[in-house]
């Protein structure tokens, strides 16, 4: 009975700052629901405001009848499906090379990625942009995407969980016979699945959510993500439409990225146990 009381206690204290930390989320959601005249008197009708009441969906009609929104939720997904494959594709491939490989130079690619660990994505701004704009690529997906495909931390990540998986395995693969790009695609890949999966979730909500390199390369409208988008229109919200579309707008933005973790979570906290047991 005492230990179920501790267990009690414990998962209160937790749910506490857990809710806390969601407070203003759930704000962000409930008054995205709410009327606008409703909000221009005050935001706080029902508990704090955290009870959509009166309840409406007009915010969210009146953001997606604005006609370029659906284009912009549609950039953002193609940037960011797209970023998250070329990522994976490029940090597996080099991370199985520099944890089993020999080549030369291996240890001055090491070095290299982790130096790239220390330099700021903004120092190299204007290196990047100039070179797009010698090859006429802005405001384009591959001048969107192709800046963040070589990610020194994930080719870091996928070394370090390619060098904890034991190598009896792939010995005892070699003995039958198989190719290392065998050994790759059907051993190590389907291993590596928590690594690449948490990666994945990290580059995909990385691109979901830049806004910087979007403001940078994206000059037309029609090729903004849905970040800069949201943007370039929430001021004209403030002033004429009201707090509700633009709470509305915020949610639409998180709402793909709070999905995902929720569908692959599990994921996340395998890698996170298999890293701290191999490690």
């Amino acid at each position: 009975m005492q230990s179920n009381r501790s267990y009690y206690w414990l998962v209160t204290l937790i749910s506490l700052p857990a809710f806390l930390w969601l407070v203003p989320t759930l704000w962000m959601l409930s008054l995205s629901f709410q009327p606008n005249d409703v909000l221009a008197r005050t935001t706080s009708s029902t508990f704090f405001g955290l009870i959509p009441l009166p309840f409406t969906l007009d915010n969210y009609a009146a953001l997606f009848s604005y006609g370029q929104t659906p284009v912009w939720f549609l950039n953002s997904t193609i940037v960011a499906v797209g970023m998250t494959l070329a990522v994976l594709f490029v940090s597996t491939t080099a991370g199985y090379a520099l944890a089993r490989l020999s080549f030369p130079g291996k240890n001055t690619v090491i070095v290299f990625c982790l130096v790239g660990l220390m330099v700021p994505e903004q120092a190299v701004f204007i290196p990047l942009y100039t070179m797009f704009a010698d090859f006429g690529w802005h405001n384009s997906y591959h001048a969107l995407i192709l800046p963040r495909v070589a990610v020194p931390i994930g080719v870091f990540l996928m070394m370090q969980f390619f060098k904890a998986i034991p190598r009896d395995i792939e010995e005892a693969a070699r003995l039958d016979g198989v190719s290392w790009l065998q050994i790759f695609w059907h051993v190590m890949l389907p291993l590596a699945r928590p690594a690449m999966t948490t990666l994945a979730i990290l580059t995909f909500l990385y691109a979901w959510n830049d806004y910087l390199w979007p403001l940078v390369s994206a000059r037309k409208r029609e090729m903004f993500t849905i970040t800069l988008g949201l943007a370039s229109i929430q001021t004209n919200f403030a002033q004429s439409e009201g707090l509700g579309r633009i709470m509305a707008s915020g949610v639409i933005a998180t709402l793909p990225v709070v999905v995902l973790f929720l569908l692959f979570q599990r994921y996340v906290v395998q890698a996170m146990t298999a890293g701290g047991t191999k490690g």
